[in-house]
């Protein structure tokens, strides 16, 4: 019988690696995590939490404003960008260290390393230079933003945009952000920005946000953003993006040019996977990089 280091290996310290990861190895199994950078991935580090934190941020604007109809008075209301950053770090910090420690008790061995596929068994981990086997390893390499502006050329200047993940690290306030997509990440953050000061400007190429979602809901989001001030550009998309002295200008398929300081791209994400070299153990990718499964029936499942 073939010998294992671990029965377990995980790929990828986020939400989905760290529970699979901790409760394996609760139930007794010898399992192995690899996360090269910080433990928590998307939701911990540039997600949900982070995200969350943001948008309670952004809503006291109008709640000091609703304030004075009830005989509060909080004189010159003033926002401090760096303090919200600093302290949504400190609490990013404090729950990954809570991550880390959970794994650590449950007996999974951490390796702050990259992980790649040599054989269906084989791990090489790139930092180390060691080689790892596992009976079972499982991709838990999470998501990232894409670039890709659904055009079938490349955008000139799309390298001076960012994503969701930048903008966490700001380093001040934009006065003035316009931001491309229309799913619910671009339109969170277009009110997060909006409540925190800065002048938004949301550019989409669909006929309205929220693609799928119910009609009258996203009528009702698009007549709510207009009345909040934010500038709402539908059926347009970017031909262009360049850096003119301090200030980013973006070019439009319909012939207008938005002057603005960021410039954020919510236009999708697509999965972690294709450098992990998946093919050395028999994994076949989809054309956006997702692992592509088996087919499952639905019939088939235990009802719950």
């Amino acid at each position: 019988m073939t010998k294992y280091d671990y029965d377990l290996f995980v790929i990828g310290g986020g939400s989905g690696g760290v529970r699979a990861s901790r409760m394996a190895a609760l139930a007794g199994a010898r399992v192995a995590l690899a996360e090269e950078w910080r433990m928590g991935g998307t939701c911990v580090i540039r997600g949900c939490i982070p995200k969350k934190l943001l948008v309670y941020a952004s809503q006291f604007s109008e709640n000091v404003l609703d304030a004075a109809g009830y005989g509060w008075d909080f004189g010159q209301a003033r926002f401090d960008w760096p303090t919200l950053i600093a302290n949504k770090d400190k609490e990013i910090a404090r729950l990954e260290g809570l991550y880390t420690a959970n794994v650590q008790k449950a007996g999974v061995t951490i390796y702050q390393d990259r992980a790649v596929f040599e054989d269906p068994h084989t791990l090489l981990l790139l930092n180390s230079g060691k080689r790892v086997t596992a009976e079972k390893i499982l991709i838990a390499t999470g998501n990232r933003p894409t670039r890709e502006m659904g055009t079938s050329h490349v955008i000139p200047g799309g390298d001076l945009c960012i994503t969701s993940d930048e903008a966490f690290t700001l380093k001040e306030l934009p006065k003035r952000i316009l931001i491309a997509g229309g799913g619910y990440i671009a339109l969170e953050f277009a009110h997060i920005f909006h409540g925190l000061g800065s002048h938004v400007s949301l550019v989409y190429r669909g006929d309205k946000p929220l693609r799928g979602f119910d009609d009258s809901m996203r009528d009702a989001l698009c007549e709510s953003m207009k009345q909040r001030g934010l500038e709402v550009l539908l059926g347009c998309e970017f031909t262009k993006v360049e850096k003119r002295g301090n200030c980013l200008h973006a070019e439009t398929n319909k012939g207008a040019v938005i002057e603005c300081d960021q410039i954020m791209l919510a236009i999708g994400r697509m999965p972690n996977t294709l450098a992990l070299h998946v093919e050395k153990a028999g994994v076949v990718l989809g054309k956006r990089g997702e692992v592509k499964v088996d087919d499952y029936s639905a019939t088939s499942a235990p009802h719950i």
